[in-house]
């Protein structure tokens, strides 16, 4: 242990770490968690806007209090001057890199104070700041309960149906190889997404071999959030999908026990793709899909979601519709897995619409009846 540093803001006493700045102690905690690279991602994004952030005011994590809390909320949400938070996608180690790509949405910042909550959480208990300025939060249950109501980000069936349509029109005359080949894989990648409701991580580095013949029947082997392995029923639809794209690839239609290939594949089709080229990909898509429905004068509401809508938006749309089409909630946990049903519960739409077409008995100027059953 160590003697933590005379400075203001930082816990009296020993220190049970070994770091020398807030940047050093930040990252003894982002190594609890390199076993989950996706989480360990997530984690470091919103630490390292955090520390940005107060570098940019003068503080330390251990000079961060209520109010000055309020600011970074604030600051989450409209992060200015845009110029110097604000950008596109560069790599990180580039100088046109930012921290944010546009200020974030009311669940994305909750989601941020739930993460930055849990760091000082394990600050204050490794000594290395005084107290936990999120637990002075008078609304604290709402804000930092990572569990809403309901899961909204998602394609409605309709919406799903006209884009699922998209992905399968004709080919343009006069296609080159390459595009016809990169309409196979985005069909494909769409078809992976909805029917197995993979996380994008999952996506991008599946193998040919994790699609396994047991007993008569196909299965997904997937090695999760939490490094957890399950084994996923394959619908009948994904095993067409798979054998078309393996067909695009020059493959038998089927995959061997042993084949220790990437499922998806790059341009030259044989390398795979990182999960940062297959968000950009699918976000492409979705862009895309926006444009060729507001020329078909589609549904607004249906145009704004595609162009708000993310790859994790295809996995909350896969697992909704699965509920939709009467799944039972015991086995569509699994095929989600979650730990809990009640984070399966939060994609059953039923009741609410049940509520909704009950509410409509209520009239102004109409005399109360009672529906008999």
């Amino acid at each position: 242990m160590s003697r933590v540093f005379d400075v203001v803001g930082r816990a009296e006493g020993v220190a049970h770490i070994t770091a020398s700045s807030d940047a050093e102690a930040v990252g003894l905690w982002l190594a609890e968690y390199r076993e989950s690279p996706q989480t360990f991602k997530a984690y470091r994004r919103e630490a390292q806007r955090l520390l940005l952030w107060l570098s940019s005011t003068r503080r330390r994590l251990g000079e961060l209090d209520r109010e000055g809390l309020r600011e970074f909320e604030a600051f989450l949400e409209d992060p200015q001057p845009a110029s110097r938070w604000v950008g596109g996608g560069a790599p990180r180690s580039s100088p046109a890199w930012r921290p944010f790509r546009a200020g974030l949405s009311p669940a994305s910042r909750r989601q941020s104070l739930v993460i930055l909550q849990g760091l000082y959480g394990w600050l204050v208990e490794a000594g290395w700041v005084a107290h936990n300025p999120f637990r002075l939060m008078r609304d604290k249950s709402r804000r930092l309960n990572n569990q809403t109501l309901g899961v909204e980000r998602y394609l409605e069936y309709e919406l799903w149906q006209w884009l699922w349509g998209w992905l399968n029109g004709d080919t343009e005359e006069g296609a080159s190889t390459r595009q016809r080949y990169e309409r196979a894989r985005c069909r494909f990648i769409f078809s992976f997404a909805y029917l197995l409701a993979p996380r994008i991580s999952e996506m991008a580095s599946a193998r040919m071999e994790d699609f396994v013949f047991r007993e008569g029947r196909w299965w997904w082997v997937v090695t999760g959030k939490g490094q957890k392995t399950a084994r996923i029923p394959l619908p009948e639809d994904m095993l067409g999908a798979l054998a078309e794209w393996r067909l695009a690839l020059g493959l038998s239609s089927l995959p061997a026990f042993d084949e220790a290939t990437p499922l998806l594949r790059a341009l030259d089709g044989v390398r795979g793709i990182s999960d940062n080229q297959l968000y950009r990909l699918i976000k492409k898509t979705f862009a895309q899909a926006a444009e060729a429905l507001e020329a078909e004068q589609g549904a607004p509401g249906h145009i704004e979601a595609l162009r708000h809508a993310t790859p994790h938006w295809l996995r909350h749309t896969s697992i909704t519709h699965q509920a939709q089409s009467g799944i039972e909630l015991r086995y569509l946990a699994q095929s989600a897995r979650h730990a809990r049903l009640e984070t399966t519960s939060r994609y059953l739409h039923t009741e609410a619409e049940q509520w909704h077409t009950e509410q409509q008995r209520h009239r102004l100027g109409a005399s109360p009846t009672k529906r008999r059953d």
